[in-house]
């Protein structure tokens, strides 16, 4: 009984699939966006779309804005003062 839970546990390890990584890091307001036949991937590492515009020139590429950039700006809005 003990060799099948163990078989079962072993099987059931085994054939679960890598964790997956994040996809975009949060310092980088840029991410390029590489198509390759063998792997598509993102490079968070530009600080500007001219600065990625210029990696991506000739390849197959894209980029992209990162939804996940930890900007330090407050967002644009309305401001409202708290009346006591």
């Amino acid at each position: 009984m003990r060799i099948l839970t163990f078989a079962i546990l072993a099987i059931g390890t085994v054939s679960i699939g890598p964790a997956a990584a994040q996809t975009y890091d949060p310092a980088y307001p840029v991410c390029l966006r590489v198509y390759d036949p063998e792997a598509n991937y993102y490079e968070c590492r530009y600080t500007s779309l001219l600065q990625c515009n210029a990696m991506a020139s000739g390849r197959g590429a894209q980029c992209v804005i990162n939804p996940n950039f930890a900007s330090t700006r407050v967002p644009a809005g309305r401001y409202y003062r708290r009346i006591y």
